[in-house]
């Protein structure tokens, strides 16, 4: 995977020129006019609140009530300003609460993934993939699509780990939900490959911790929380920051998968044989199991 330097955003820097000039304009209307209402208040209000208790009253009033606004004001920017620095630290880009979050979060996600250029490389490790690429509701499944390559590791649905994850879910959620889950997934992929895709899939063994997906420079994560369906964890967006890789979290959840990747212990899929491929640490076919998906 190669990092591209972003592309200049001509209309992004239109939109900064404007803003920059308007703010200008504005303060300099506000300077002009600095020494007219500065004139009227000394001259023209104060006399008038000296002969009148109650105009006195009703300014000392609004004049505290002004205080206060500006003082809660400038401790909202300056928390803001903190919040800001954090979320630039981790270098976030979007973050939602749960996939049920309501509808603002998920426009916003859209629009987020509409400004997203084509991938070559896609990759995804997620439990079954089935909310990623079965699920019509899926907002990431088009750029996937236009993705290249893609790299994809699901949970063997015969492992320990599925078993584990499946009994601290609801009753509702069985261990064959699962696994047609999981055969879905497949069929999916190997549609993509009839296209001309390359397409990779490796199982992995233990119970999953992340879901990930990363295309370009962005990564989609989501705890798998024991217990807890992974459409109810919150999901964060973090992106590559070109300045400083080091800062962020993308490149460590990046460098995540790929070492889980490389991993010798998980067997490739063959999709013409439904057969799983395990190799040694050279890399040496060693067996072949099926991939037993039936009741």
């Amino acid at each position: 995977m190669r990092f591209k330097k972003p592309v200049i955003n001509f209309a992004g820097s239109l939109r900064e020129i404007f803003s920059n000039a308007l703010i200008t304009l504005l303060a300099v209307a506000i300077a002009f006019s600095l020494p007219t209402i500065a004139k009227y208040i000394l001259y023209d209000w104060w006399p008038q609140v000296e002969k009148n208790a109650n105009l006195l009253l009703a300014t000392e009033i609004v004049l505290t009530s002004v205080l206060v606004l500006l003082l809660n004001a400038a401790k909202m920017f300056w928390n803001d300003r903190q919040k800001v620095k954090l979320v630039n630290l981790s270098a976030l880009a979007y973050a939602r609460k749960s996939h049920d979050d309501g509808r603002i979060p998920r426009w916003r996600e859209r629009a987020l993934v509409r400004r997203l250029p084509a991938a070559r490389d896609a990759f995804v490790m997620t439990p079954t993939g089935y909310d990623t690429f079965v699920d019509s509701n899926s907002i990431l499944r088009p750029l996937l699509e236009e993705s290249y390559e893609i790299r994809v590791m699901l949970v063997n649905p015969n492992s320990a780990g599925m078993q584990k994850r499946v009994a601290s879910l609801p009753e509702d959620i069985t261990l064959l939900s699962f696994k047609k889950e999981i055969e879905a997934s497949i069929g999916y992929l190997q549609n993509l490959r009839k296209r001309g895709k390359i397409v990779t899939l490796k199982f992995f063994e233990h119970d999953p911790f992340w879901k990930l997906i990363v295309l370009g420079e962005h990564v989609w994560v989501q705890h798998c929380h024991s217990g807890i369906e992974i459409k109810h964890q919150p999901e964060y967006v973090f992106s590559l920051q070109h300045e400083n890789p080091r800062i962020g979290l993308f490149v460590p959840f990046y460098l995540y998968f790929l070492n889980k990747w490389n991993e010798m212990t998980h067997p490739e899929y063959d999709f013409e044989t439904n057969e799983l491929i395990y190799r040694d640490s050279l890399g040496i076919e060693t067996s072949r199991l099926p991939l037993m998906l039936s009741a």
